[in-house]
């Protein structure tokens, strides 16, 4: 896995065509019935998104190996739990595009799901990704206790005290004025929860002791929110093409944003302070978080 690769380009590239192939079996078959379900789920999953939250598993994974673990149990844990964070983040942007929901046609460059299967069977196969995501993670070849841990991480971050009560209110936001402490509520919930639960899973399926998860948890808040800072930034300055989803919906539907709030000066300002406090957290890491502090600078730099 390389724990202290230079060339963190090549690096990412090969951890995204890594959990495309896992990814890809984990996943049913077509063959398999039903497959017109199947064949939305694979859809949904495979041949796109950047799989971020896979990344900062293994790179966390990378930063909390203890001596002694055996790599090969390691590596595949790894693999279970970032196919489990990027099934479950699938699942979820299959929903937020519904017609109920956000209503969009577009995701990732191309026809989003419902807009290909039918809203029921991009429903049902987002329903179908979920359970799919902890039942890869009960399989994890780590002990009983880890595995226990990672599972209720995952759930309650992806429950109503993280990714969907964030989306909640989101839903109930639309056209209100909230306040920064608000919004950053809304942020650390919706999208902070499962970036910072991708940080944590990596460190608990390579067993890391309680320094180093202070450290993991640090860092992770502050990519949480940077994520959410400069997707709010490219709603306002990117176009579609480049989005792979339809630009400028959040001000065209009246949500609140950081841009909306603190203008974009703010934002940018609020953005390399987060940058700054994720690079102050992983310092007592040492070398071995390289990976993840160019993670950091990946996610910031998208706003260029």
């Amino acid at each position: 896995m390389g724990r202290h690769t230079i060339d963190f380009p090549a690096w990412l590239d090969d951890r995204v065509q890594h959990i495309e192939t896992v990814l890809d079996q984990f996943l049913p078959p077509v063959t398999a019935v039903p497959p017109t379900l199947h064949e939305a789920m694979r859809y949904a999953v495979l041949g796109g998104g950047k799989r971020i939250r896979a990344a900062l598993v293994y790179a966390a994974g990378e930063a909390s190996l203890q001596s002694g673990t055996a790599a090969s149990a390691q590596e595949i844990a790894l693999d279970h739990a970032a196919a489990a964070v990027e099934l479950i983040h699938a699942y979820s942007l299959v929903h937020d595009d519904l017609p109920c929901m956000d209503d969009d046609e577009l995701r990732r460059g191309r026809p989003t799901a419902h807009v290909k299967f039918g809203v029921a069977n991009a429903m049902l196969a987002g329903d179908a990704l979920q359970p799919l995501a902890f039942e890869l993670l009960g399989l994890m070849p780590i002990a009983p206790a880890l595995i226990v841990q990672a599972t209720q991480l995952l759930a309650r971050s992806a429950g109503s005290l993280g990714m969907v009560g964030g989306q909640a209110i989101d839903c109930a936001s639309v056209g209100l004025a909230l306040s920064g402490e608000e919004l950053k509520l809304m942020h650390s919930m919706k999208t902070g929860a499962m970036l910072e639960a991708s940080v944590l899973l990596g460190g608990i399926v390579a067993g890391a002791g309680s320094a180093v998860r202070q450290g993991l948890e640090a860092y992770a808040a502050a990519i949480g929110l940077a994520f959410q800072v400069v997707d709010d930034i490219l709603d306002v300055t990117a176009d579609t093409a480049t989005l792979g989803k339809t630009a400028g919906k959040d001000a065209a539907e009246n949500k609140p944003t950081y841009v909306s709030i603190m203008g974009m000066d703010g934002s940018r300002d609020l953005l390399q302070s987060l940058h700054a406090q994720a690079h102050a957290a992983l310092l007592p890491l040492g070398p071995s978080a390289a990976h993840l502090a160019s993670i950091a600078d990946y996610i910031v730099g998208r706003d260029r």
